[in-house]
């Protein structure tokens, strides 16, 4: 079973970030992130990355859940994607540096000029060349990671995945090491002047939050405690 606790940051996973030029925000340096510990809190937070890739016709930007492994065989630890073994893009993928990358929206920013509108996120980037996870042990653990990273503790309570299953799956790693991380917080940025300025001006904090989980109607089993849990985590109040 994965909990929060085994994605905390090790030793191996807490190296700078930005060790490249690629990765080395050009502008807006203020928001940089250098903290690789916060990289790993993000991650742990956010539910969906965008990985893209050059097929070799065209560039595509594919969403994907994900599994992640702080103290994982790769440098700065292992970000681990899956899909199907017959995807178009896997292939380009293994043979080329792809980017990975993560946001989570925390608000709207509005100032009184447009220009100063805004948002507030915490955003990753992160690159490298992902190698594909053929050993039979690492592909199990990492096909748990991505369930556990879901619902912390779900692939416990499930049946092993099949030989058939386990096969119709491929599993991509991508090293951590080479990851930028922005991050903004707080009100609009004030010009001078605008303070002489009308209209409302401020922020509108947003959170993503969990509706009541719904069960399946062939299911006749008792919501599972690992499935309330991460529900109420997500701001479900069971109580209601």
């Amino acid at each position: 079973m994965t909990t929060p606790a085994d994605l905390a940051p090790t030793s191996s996973s807490l190296s700078p970030l930005s060790p490249t030029p690629r990765t080395t925000p050009t502008r807006g340096r203020k928001r940089q992130v250098d903290d690789r510990a916060r990289l790993m809190a993000l991650l742990a937070d956010a539910l969906v990355a965008h990985l893209g890739v050059h097929t070799g016709r065209h560039p595509v930007v594919l969403p994907t859940a994900f599994g992640v492994d702080p103290a994982g065989p790769d440098d700065g630890g292992t970000l681990y994607l899956h899909g199907s073994v017959a995807a178009g893009w896997l292939g380009p993928a293994l043979e080329q540096d792809v980017c990975v990358t993560v946001t989570e929206l925390d608000g709207l920013v509005l100032a009184r000029t447009g220009f100063h509108h805004s948002m507030n996120y915490r955003s990753a980037v992160i690159i490298g060349r992902p190698r594909q996870v053929t050993d039979p042990e690492e592909r199990r653990r990492a096909l748990d990671l991505v369930v556990d990273h879901m619902v912390p503790g779900r692939s416990a309570t499930l049946r092993p995945a099949t030989r058939k299953e386990i096969a119709a799956t491929a599993v991509v790693a991508v090293p951590l090491a080479e990851a930028s991380m922005k991050q903004r917080a707080g009100g609009a940025t004030l010009e001078p002047g605008d303070l002489e300025l009308t209209g409302w001006a401020g922020q509108v904090p947003l959170r993503r939050v969990a509706s009541e989980p719904v069960t399946e109607d062939y299911v006749t089993e008792p919501l599972p405690d690992v499935v309330v849990r991460r529900a109420e985590e997500l701001g479900w109040d069971a109580e209601r």
